[in-house]
């Protein structure tokens, strides 16, 4: 996958299309004019990442409230997460 330029807080995310958890395919592009975090982690099942993780997934429903979605990126195969 080629490098792309690092982002700076309220920069624009450059279009994805990637495999979620249960091998279906999505695009950034799906969640256009709404509010989006993506976050990036580099292991599946490592505690930090997993922390994190659970940290997104305990205040989705005050998060999704206050109109954001949330996109967790991986290198991981999606049949490991």
């Amino acid at each position: 996958m080629p490098q792309t330029p690092r982002l700076e807080v309220g920069d624009k995310a450059p279009s994805f299309s990637l495999p979620d958890a249960d091998g279906k395919i999505v695009k950034l592009s799906d969640y256009k004019g709404r509010k989006v975090i993506v976050y990036f982690y580099p292991a599946a099942s490592t505690p930090g990442c997993t922390k994190e993780a659970c940290d997104f997934r305990d205040n989705l429903r005050e998060l999704n409230d206050a109109g954001l979605d949330v996109v967790g990126i991986s290198p991981d195969k999606p049949e490991k997460l």
